[in-house]
């Protein structure tokens, strides 16, 4: 099968490098990092860019606005508060002594309509000794209860009187004031402190409602065209804390008052 095979390659040629490499190629500089080219982003690659930045700033200012309405409200309304309570009870006069209770009719309490109009402090033991937020009358949110308060719903009885004094205070934020609502208990006092008594009642029941439902505060709540024989006391807060689309029912009734001129409760006492 002669013919069938090709010749053997003949021995390589170094010159035949020489051609190719010259001589100065000595003088050539390698680049040992070349540089890399990478294909230009699209328009919407960029447009998507930016709408992430844009989220993620406004998640940070959505985040301190959180900040500033959890945190620095409550601190503006607490220090609000105390300042107030100072000034408007400077000449009631107080006794240290624990008072003797009565069960009769507590004194008549002068009616106002002037929206933020001052009516007593409200005071739960449950809470703390040092408890103590304004009530007053209406419940608007930037003029009551934006500034701490408990506001007094209009066109429901006063403090002490036979019927339904219905309130509202905030749970969260603005001072806070009903922050603690779910460790309030059954027989728990809740005193309304006015110039001439401590109105003492004792919680009977709360209960979680849709806003809605505002017979709550009727004279006798839930019961519409029902003549009241009580006096009863009602706090009304939102629920649950962050979402608010509910609201939490607090009912008490009036178990005895005190004289401030006699002595304070027994439950204010150190």
């Amino acid at each position: 099968m002669a013919g069938r095979h090709s010749a053997p390659p003949d021995p390589i040629d170094d010159s035949f490098f020489d051609q190719i490499v010259p001589d100065e190629a000595s003088e050539f500089v390698v680049v040992e990092n070349p540089p890399v080219y990478r294909k230009k982003p699209s328009r919407f690659s960029r447009i998507v860019g930016v709408i992430g930045e844009l989220l993620g700033t406004a998640g940070l200012i959505l985040g301190l606005c959180a900040v500033w309405q959890i945190w620095w409200t409550d601190i503006g309304a607490n220090r609000a508060q105390a300042e107030s309570i100072q000034e408007l009870t400077q000449g009631w006069e107080r006794t240290q002594k624990i008072g003797t209770p009565r069960y009769d009719d507590p004194p008549a309490f002068e009616h106002t309509s002037e929206e933020g109009a001052f009516l007593g402090v409200m005071r739960i033991p449950r809470f703390g000794k040092d408890y103590a937020y304004t009530i007053e009358e209406g419940t608007g949110l930037e003029e009551v209860l934006d500034t701490g308060a408990f506001g007094h719903y209009p066109d429901t009885a006063f403090p002490g009187e036979i019927g339904n004094f219905a309130t509202a205070a905030h749970r969260q934020t603005y001072g806070a004031p009903m922050n603690g609502v779910a460790d309030l208990q059954t027989g728990d006092s809740i005193i309304v402190e006015t110039k001439d008594a401590y109105l003492v009642y004792k919680l009977t029941e709360s209960y979680i409602v849709n806003p809605s439902e505002s017979d709550v505060v009727l004279p006798v709540p839930r019961e519409p065209g029902a003549e009241p024989t009580e006096r009863i006391l009602t706090i009304t807060t939102c629920h649950p804390p962050f979402v608010s689309n509910q609201r939490w029912i607090v009912h008490a009734k009036l178990d005895h008052w005190i004289d401030p001129s006699d002595g304070i409760p027994e439950e204010l006492a150190d």
